[in-house]
């Protein structure tokens, strides 16, 4: 497993947060930050901007290609919700292969449940207690920048 850890680390990680509660995502900025060295964070909040964010920077084969490597997508966001978000990206063939993670205050058996239908990666429930929350995105962003294997 360190070897893993290793090679991941020095890789050059790029990280949509599209979340509306500024508090939240500096936390969830904070996490990423501790968790690998060569992190590039782009925070959008609302789910129209971060259609549109996608959208520019879809072209993965590009030589200045700004493709999220994942994205940590809110549910409950304005203009557009984050099942909206999500439709609209597996939509898109540009778009299919970037893992999307649910990170929302919702424990809706119905919201993990469309989430999960519509294409997301995993889900997450933001903890409401600081200290928790804390652990769980650091948890999340261990996992999606030093174990799994992005596209």
């Amino acid at each position: 497993m360190t070897a893993v850890a290793g090679a991941t680390a020095h890789r050059h990680i790029r990280v949509l947060i599209v979340e509306d509660n500024p508090g939240d995502a500096d936390l969830i900025r904070d996490a990423l930050h501790e968790s690998v060295a060569h992190v590039e964070i782009t925070v959008v909040a609302d789910g129209a901007e971060a259609i549109d964010y996608l959208r520019r920077h879809q072209d993965a084969d590009a030589a200045d290609s700004q493709t999220p490597d994942f994205v940590l997508l809110d549910l409950n966001l304005p203009k557009m919700n984050g099942h909206e978000v999500l439709t609209e990206a597996r939509r898109s063939a540009g778009l299919k292969s970037i893992p999307i993670i649910i990170v929302t205050s919702s424990d809706a058996i119905r919201d993990i449940v469309t989430s999960y239908q519509l294409g997301a990666n995993c889900y997450v429930t933001k903890p409401g207690e600081l200290a928790a929350f804390q652990s769980t995105m650091k948890a999340v962003s261990e996992f999606w920048c030093r174990v799994a294997k992005l596209p």
